[in-house]
């Protein structure tokens, strides 16, 4: 039997394709049961923004806070950026720095200075005996000075290598460049030296010498290590004690100090006696004691009265050159 036959013309339109429908009745069941009108639910403006923005609107609350703590750190007293330039450093640190520099005290030179500057171990006995270092050089000075003296090098035996740079021809080039300096006694124009060997009589041999044998030959009057030239051996002795430290009126400047010795005992071989000091904060004369102190009164006491340094209160500035050019 056919169904659609029973149905009304109406109710048989409405289900063919293309036909027209009424609104009388819905496309689908509604979603809310039956029962009386429910109005939709409010949304506060909390609930909005987390349904707008999702899980990002508790991350901003959390960017905030971690922004301020940022910039409280940076401007916190007492911290200062790092520097970001190669090779400077920052103003001020966070902690202070492991180790930092002493200002070295400033030497009185008007105080006894006399006595040997605290040091390394050298040489206190030696054999007596000498043996000559090799090697010769060129005439040094004016060509026509009025005064030609030869010289040769040697070390006393006993004498330990450690004291003088374990290199006998280093000891030997140090002695001919202090007499090569033009600031030396070559600068005087007056006089010219020339190294020689040993053999060809030389007329004077610098010799680096024990302490107890530079006490035999300089004598012991002032209690203190110095050196001396000794005319009967022909020998400008030089203490090793006086090489290895130097002396307290030169500051620890040990370089200085053998420039001025190697000078002042050559000096005296020369023909050169002690001078004192001319005026205060002037240069000290290269023939004045400074091993002992550049300060006239000073000098004086040890020498007792026996040189010609008066106790007059000058005090000079250590000097380690018979010409020094001409400020």
């Amino acid at each position: 039997m056919n169904r659609a036959a029973e149905r009304p013309a109406d109710e048989v339109d409405r289900y063919r394709r293309g036909a027209r429908r009424t609104t009388a009745e819905p496309l689908a069941a509604s979603w809310e049961p039956e029962g009386p009108h429910r109005a939709a639910p409010r949304r506060t403006p909390a609930k909005k923004l987390v349904a707008n923005y999702g899980w990002r609107i508790y991350a901003i609350p959390v960017l905030i806070v971690l922004t301020a703590l940022v910039v409280l750190d940076t401007l916190q007293p007492g911290k200062a950026p790092a520097s970001d330039t190669p090779g400077s450093a920052s103003a001020t640190t966070s902690k202070p720095p492991a180790a930092t520099e002493v200002q070295a005290p400033k030497q009185n030179l008007n105080v006894p200075t006399a006595e040997l500057p605290a040091g390394p171990d050298f040489s206190t006995d030696g054999a007596g005996t000498w043996r000559a270092l090799p090697g010769s050089g060129p005439r040094l000075g004016e060509a026509n000075a009025a005064n030609f003296m030869k010289y040769a090098i040697a070390i006393e035996d006993g004498v330990k290598a450690a004291d003088y740079g374990n290199d006998d021809a280093a000891f030997a080039n140090s002695v001919d460049a202090f007499l090569a300096d033009p600031r030396s006694w070559i600068g005087t124009k007056t006089i010219a030296l020339q190294k020689v060997e040993a053999n060809q009589n030389p007329d004077f041999i610098i010799s680096l010498t024990s302490t107890k044998t530079t006490q035999k030959m300089c004598g012991a009057q002032i209690p203190f290590e110095t050196s001396c030239w000794d005319p009967p051996s022909g020998r400008v002795v030089i203490n090793v004690a006086r090489w290895v430290r130097g002396a307290k009126a030169f500051s620890g400047d040990l370089a200085l100090y053998r420039n001025y010795l190697i000078n002042h005992e050559v000096g005296h071989a020369l023909g050169n006696g002690h001078k004192p000091c001319p005026e205060n904060g002037a240069a000290a004369p290269v023939m004045m004691q400074q091993t002992f102190g550049v300060a006239n009164n000073f000098v004086a006491e040890l020498n007792a009265g026996q040189d010609n340094v008066p106790a007059d209160g000058k005090v000079c500035t250590p000097n380690a050159f018979p010409a020094p050019p001409a400020s």
